[in-house]
């Protein structure tokens, strides 16, 4: 055994960000190991979910997807039109609060395992560029040699994958905002009858290019906030992966006397996505992908030492409490809030009308005297907010002497289609009295579902 004292632990900042502010290229190394195992496993399968999301029906209407063409948004085959956008608050401050509560019990979980970010950059573009250029020693070697022949090749065929799989992850992105109809139809004909289209698929296809080729993991650290935000979202129970200080210091070499377990063999950093050393504690930079776990554990175990040097803890359990707290008073505050902003979605979804029938008045004078009679103009704004088709039949509730003309009183009309219905309401002069009410009620037939709309009878 060396009596050589143990490595005087330097601590030194890492990352893909220099001092500078200049960006130092991340090769990450191989890794193997039961996380990566599993994460790979659930690469596929959230592809597949994302895929495959906005082609799921249920009761004949999407899964989930935002129309932005009609205006109209579909969830979980509940069909929303544009007056139904007040109910997004709900989702979208659910939505917040979910990642608050993901984030205190298990920190950045949602980031290294499921953020369509992550997903697609180590599940389909890191592998195509191992693929071609092979292991992280590979692609520094390839990186020195001149642009021509052999390099020239890989380069091209990389990039040319990479555009494809841009224009397909494009194409799954626009999916959740278009409806297949629409985006199978733009896909096979011309871009010429369709340009619009064309020219936002193209800057969305070039900004997923140039993310994932290039721009990769600067999008956690610079675009995306959330990294910003575990300092304020987590506290000493949040589940983090850390190193334990206490049983890997002081760092020292196999067999040197008083050494801890870490080695310093800075396996952890070669295969971290963001180039950091998280032995240097919790950072912002940190996705809790796993990588440097499986890489500690691989060489603690040609080591014959305990694996769980690097673990998924809490910072209170990297400090030896023993055991951890699930349930706190700030988790319990939010799934409060979040069970109220469930409780408000689910009353506001199923107070909701089937249809709208709104009575309003037509542009113009606001009544006319013709043929002896003072008549007002109106239209009925009848709008289908049902999964179906649907037939609904008007009729005018009119006080005694007043006289209703509606030349469609009956009407059929499809899933969330609108229509302005025509409506005479007139009186004759000579028994004229002043305002009163017009009336308007609409069944659904199909339902039997009534609404009543009114507005006033002007005269002179």
């Amino acid at each position: 055994m060396s009596l050589e004292p143990p490595i005087q632990t330097q601590h030194q900042r890492r990352g893909s960000i220099q001092a500078d502010g200049r960006r130092q290229k991340v090769r990450v190394a191989d890794v193997a190991g039961r996380f990566t195992t599993w994460r790979r496993r659930a690469f596929v399968l959230l592809i597949a979910v994302y895929a495959l999301a906005p082609l799921v029906k249920v009761g004949g209407q999407p899964l989930i997807l935002i129309d932005l063409v009609r205006r109209r948004f579909y969830l979980f085959g509940q069909t929303f039109n544009a007056q139904d956008a007040w109910l997004l608050f709900f989702l979208v401050a659910g939505g917040v609060i979910g990642i608050f509560v993901i984030t205190a019990i298990w920190g950045r979980l949602w980031c290294g395992w499921a953020c369509p970010q992550t997903v697609f950059l180590e599940g389909v573009f890191r592998p195509i560029e191992r693929w071609l250029e092979g292991s992280k020693q590979a692609q520094l070697r390839l990186a020195k040699e001149p642009l021509r022949g052999r390099k020239l090749r890989i380069l091209a065929t990389k990039h040319a994958l990479y555009l494809g799989a841009a224009v397909l992850v494009s194409n799954i992105f626009i999916s959740y905002f278009v409806s297949y109809a629409d985006l199978r139809r733009w896909i096979f004909e011309s871009p010429g009858e369709h340009w619009g289209a064309f020219v936002w698929m193209a800057a969305i296809t070039g900004a997923l290019y140039g993310n994932f080729a290039w721009f990769r993991e600067q999008t956690c650290l610079l675009l995306c906030p959330y990294g910003r935000l575990q300092s304020a979202l987590t506290d000493d129970d949040s589940l983090v992966i850390g190193y334990d200080e206490r049983r890997g210091e002081p760092r020292g070499g196999v067999h040197q006397a008083g050494a801890g377990d870490c080695i310093d063999c800075l396996r952890c950093v070669e295969v971290c996505p963001t180039a950091i050393d998280i032995r240097e504690g919790l950072q912002m930079e940190c996705i809790g992908c796993a990588n440097c776990i499986d890489a500690c554990d691989d060489i603690m175990t040609r080591l014959g030492r305990p694996t769980g040097l690097v673990r998924y803890d809490s910072l209170a359990g990297l400090e030896g409490a023993a055991r951890r707290r699930w349930l706190r008073p700030r988790v319990y505050l939010y799934l409060v809030v979040l069970a109220l902003l469930a409780g408000g979605f689910s009353v506001a979804a199923a107070g909701r009308r089937p249809f709208e029938a709104t009575l309003i008045r037509q542009t113009g004078a606001p009544y006319a005297l013709e043929n002896g009679y003072y008549q007002n103009l109106y239209q009925v704004h009848l709008v289908n907010k049902t999964p179906r088709r649907s037939q609904f039949e008007l009729r005018a509730i009119l006080p005694e002497g007043a006289e209703a003309v509606l030349p469609i009183a009956s009407v059929e009309l499809d899933s969330l289609d609108d229509q302005r219905l025509p409506l005479i309401v007139r009186v004759p002069q000579a028994s004229y009295r002043g305002g009163f009410t017009v009336q308007v009620e609409t069944r659904d037939l199909g339902s039997e579902a009534v609404v009543r709309s009114q507005l006033d009878f002007i005269g002179p």
